[in-house]
């Protein structure tokens, strides 16, 4: 697929071709069964990315996000004591 034809694609992709194509990416197959080759999956999952971008998707809601917590932190990660990080124990003992 040429570059222009990509990106004319991801410009006219509605809210539920993104829906489908995420979806299909998630579950490595089509609405109806089929199987995604390697190449439809990296194609399909590059468009999805693509379309988050240029439509302000928020950063929580795209296809791969990962929180960043650590058990017993803030949202962003602070306020953990040196024990529950794992760092006041000492490496060498069992």
């Amino acid at each position: 697929m040429s570059d222009m034809t990509f990106e004319r694609m991801i410009q006219q992709m509605t809210p539920d071709i993104y829906a489908s194509l995420k979806q299909a990416v998630s579950l490595r197959k089509w609405p109806d069964g089929r199987f995604l080759t390697p190449e439809q999956t990296e194609l399909c999952l590059e468009a999805v990315m693509r379309y988050e971008v240029e439509n302000g998707v928020p950063e929580e809601q795209r296809v791969g996000y990962l929180e960043r917590r650590t058990c017993g932190a803030d949202s962003d990660g602070g306020n953990v004591s040196p024990e529950l990080a794992g760092l006041g124990q000492d490496v060498g003992r069992d």
